[in-house]
């Protein structure tokens, strides 16, 4: 059997993970040294398919009110969307009503909406179109790597943890960069030894074990360093005990149905305050599936997101001038509901964009329509935005690439202006506080 260098290198930091306390997977860590202040790209995913026509809603389109009934976003009552400014022309477009944190986002001029946008390829399937989407190639099919690797690869990422996902697992986006990690809490991610009293003999024995210069001996190396490190910059109290993650005075995330998402997002920004290099991170937030019971389901899942985003935007609000978050998913739901009080599996879809040097407020594509001869197959909503559009402007402006074929080969689409470029005048003051989560 042949053994790749990726496959060999997870063998070995396999060992390790089994001496810590964190779910880690791959872990590969490059050469320790990079902190410099490059930009911070996190990606959070709506895993199921998210109802992007729930999420941003064309509440007086009269083919959407038909085909939607109790489930659709209205124009007024006790379900009304929120207004938005700025749109694209084609419809009154309003966030869901349980999207209040987000229109403050657009408000401030910190969000921006891209509708109408997603994967070209007319695949329904969960996985087929995730790998696609996190493949980044979607007209040659799934790639041997993802577009986040190929990306990170590009701009040389190093430092003591460059890439991390937020969870157990890296996902099919990072697979190619060898120096990423998954990881639950920051603070479980050490050497679990039953005994202090036999720690320094460990260290020594496992120094000594991985000094050589074979991949399994760099791997092992820089991981036990990584791990140093980030022990390094967790607060203990007296007695050397960690003392658990606090964010920003005022700022809550969520619990609830948005708990997986809050937890995740916490952990990502205690790792940017940690200052250890940390380049992209990836973050899940799943059961967007809605088949039935969407009426009770989405709304708590969009309080969520919109509590998660916000309050993450706000702990991290020293770091604005070089955080962007991108929220995805794998496509949208059917125009049409069933009869089941939900929406099947659809096409185009939303994309939202968060951070300083985005040109939020503001929403972004071309709406395509909703009628019979507009809708993709005669059922879905269109796309006029390939997804790629967004991330690549993103990478190009706000990140270090400097060509689009370096991770999007063969992609030819125009980008969409929702980026400053660096050095650009930001249309708002610099690091505007939002008033924080008190509830």
């Amino acid at each position: 059997m042949t053994v790749s260098r990726r496959t060999f290198i997870v063998g070995c930091s396999a060992a390790i993970a089994a001496m810590t306390g964190s779910a880690v997977r791959g872990l590969a860590f490059a050469q320790p040294g990079d902190t410099t202040r490059r930009d911070i790209l996190v990606v959070v995913f709506l895993r199921g398919g998210c109802d992007g026509l729930s999420l941003v809603a064309p509440v007086n389109d009269p083919f959407y009110k038909g085909a939607r009934g109790e489930l659709r976003v209205e124009e007024s009552g006790q379900n009304a969307g929120l207004l938005l400014s700025n749109t694209i022309p084609g419809a009154d477009f309003r966030l869901h009503p349980r999207a209040t944190l987000l229109q403050s986002l657009y408000i401030n001029r910190s969000l921006a909406i891209v509708h109408a946008c997603g994967l070209r390829n007319g695949t329904r399937s969960h996985f087929e179109a995730m790998d696609y989407m996190e493949g980044g190639i979607p007209e040659s099919g799934v790639p041997a790597n993802g577009w986040l690797a190929r990306y990170l690869n590009s701009i040389n990422a190093s430092g003591y943890l460059p890439a991390v996902a937020a969870g157990t697992r890296v996902p099919f986006s990072m697979v190619g960069f060898n120096d990423a990690a998954a990881l639950t809490d920051p603070t479980s991610f050490n050497l679990s030894w039953n005994s202090w009293r036999y720690r320094s003999q460990l260290n020594q024995a496992l120094d000594a074990f991985y000094s050589g210069d074979s991949p399994v001996q760099q791997a092992g190396r820089t991981t036990l360093t990584a791990i140093a490190r980030i022990n390094e910059r967790l607060p203990r109290d007296s007695q050397g005990r960690v003392i658990p993650y606090t964010p920003e005075t005022g700022v809550r995330y969520p619990g609830g149905r948005g708990a997986s998402l809050g937890n995740a997002l916490r952990t990502v920004a205690s790792l940017i305050k940690m200052d250890i290099g940390l380049l992209a991170a990836t973050v899940d937030y799943g059961g967007w599936d809605t088949h039935e019971g969407q009426r009770w389901i989405f709304p708590e899942l969009v309080a969520g997101l919109a509590e998660g985003l916000y309050a993450f935007y706000n702990d991290l609000w020293r770091y604005h001038d070089r955080l962007t978050v991108v929220v995805m998913s794998e496509f949208g739901r059917r125009l049409k509901a069933n009869r089941s009080g939900g929406t099947d599996h659809g096409h185009g879809n939303v994309m939202l964009v968060l951070g300083e040097g985005i040109r939020g407020g503001k929403m972004y594509g071309v709406w395509p329509g909703l009628a019979t001869e507009q809708l993709d197959n005669g059922v879905d909503l269109a796309i006029t935005t390939d997804y790629r559009a967004v991330l690549a402007e993103i990478l190009i402006k706000r990140g270090a690439l400097q060509t689009v074929d370096q991770v999007f080969p063969g992609f030819r689409g125009s980008l969409l202006g929702l980026a400053y470029s660096p050095g650009e005048t930001i249309e708002r003051p610099h690091r505007v506080n939002l008033p924080l989560v008190t509830r």
